[in-house]
């Protein structure tokens, strides 16, 4: 089988490896279509600090499962699946508290374990999702992306009467705007970028108002019109948001981060506690595929407002070169493998 590898930092191959056997409890699945995040290219890159190399990279993939190890149901045989990248032990701390996510020993496939960009992967049984016949190939590679927004929505809990604030129109902004229109009926949904093309790929996700705070303040606009965010998220990721989240924010408000910035941030504490702030952080997904999936065949969200581009697996090199360089036009990049 061919499987997209990266060596070292920098130096990606095609690469022909033996077809992988399941083990106990493991499935083997023929990869049909994988998506590009930027944790993938941080890998390529050589900025991720969890990776180690070489590394088959990619943890969004949807295929379909083509041999089972033992102690697997063969009925599963021929099952759609999206895999979960996120494998927990079960045991710690955290696992035991429902937070897989934050597991003490946690593998992240396509991180610190081979991933989907590749004909085959081998990947736990419990880690590949069914995937419903209504639902659409190209919809469902996208289930992983979505499964963060449904992490950060379980944490905040929105309701119809928020206001919420998102800082970011980029692919995890995008998939936040989704489920608190489509899912959650949220009020009123404002996204801030310095983007034009990305604040208009918000609005086609369904946020009520843009702004772009490279040409103008944001806590001047707000308050002009006299708006208090009940819900914030960071999906930018810079150290000056949270300060000025903190500042902006209704009295008990919630505050979600979602970046993962190693620069520190200044904050006021007087800010959090005068108002009574909530502040969550969020990483991957904690068991949240089924609740994506049913999303999906509902019809609350759309992926294919967030794929602008598709390329044949052979062409990764172009394809995340242009996830890096076009953020204007570019949002989520697919590639095909064998269909």
């Amino acid at each position: 089988m061919k499987s997209v590898v990266i060596q070292k930092p920098n130096e990606l191959v095609i690469e022909e490896r033996p077809l992988p056997a399941p083990a106990a409890g493991d499935v083997r699945v023929k990869i049909k279509l994988a998506g590009i995040c930027g944790s993938d290219s941080h890998i390529y890159r050589g900025h991720n600090p969890f990776a180690k190399y070489p590394r088959v990279i990619g943890h969004e993939f949807f295929g379909v499962i083509d041999a089972v190890g033992e102690g697997v149901d063969e009925t599963r045989l021929g099952q759609r699946v999206s895999v979960d990248p996120v494998i927990s032990c079960g045991n710690c701390y955290p696992c035991s508290v429902g937070k897989p996510n934050v597991c003490t020993s946690l593998v992240v496939l396509g991180v610190h374990r081979d991933g989907g960009f590749s004909e085959y992967a081998v990947v736990p049984s419990k880690n590949a999702w069914h995937i419903p016949d209504a639902i659409e190939d190209k919809h469902a590679v996208m289930v992983e992306p979505f499964t963060i927004a449904a992490n950060v929505t379980g944490h905040a809990q929105p309701t119809e009467h928020d206001v919420a604030l998102i800082y970011g129109a980029g692919p995890m902004g995008l998939v936040t705007v989704q489920a608190l229109k489509g899912v959650y009926r949220v009020k009123q949904v404002i996204v801030v970028d310095r983007i034009e093309e990305r604040l208009a790929m918000a609005q086609r996700s369904g946020a009520d108002w843009v702004i772009n705070n490279a040409e103008q303040s944001l806590q001047a606009v707000l308050d002009e019109k006299g708006v208090k965010p009940t819900l914030i998220i960071d999906a930018a990721c810079h150290p000056s948001i949270l300060q000025e989240a903190i500042t902006l924010a209704s009295p008990a408000a919630r505050i979600v981060l979602m970046g993962f910035s190693s620069e520190p941030s200044q904050i006021v504490q007087q800010g959090i506690t005068g108002k009574e702030l909530s502040i969550f952080s969020t990483r991957l997904n904690a068991n949240k595929f089924p609740v994506v999936i049913d999303w999906l065949e509902k019809g609350l969200i759309n992926p294919e407002k967030l794929v602008t581009h598709t390329f044949d697996y052979h062409h990764v090199t172009d394809a995340i070169e242009l996830f890096e360089k076009d953020q204007r036009q570019c949002c989520k990049v697919l590639l095909t493998f064998g269909q």
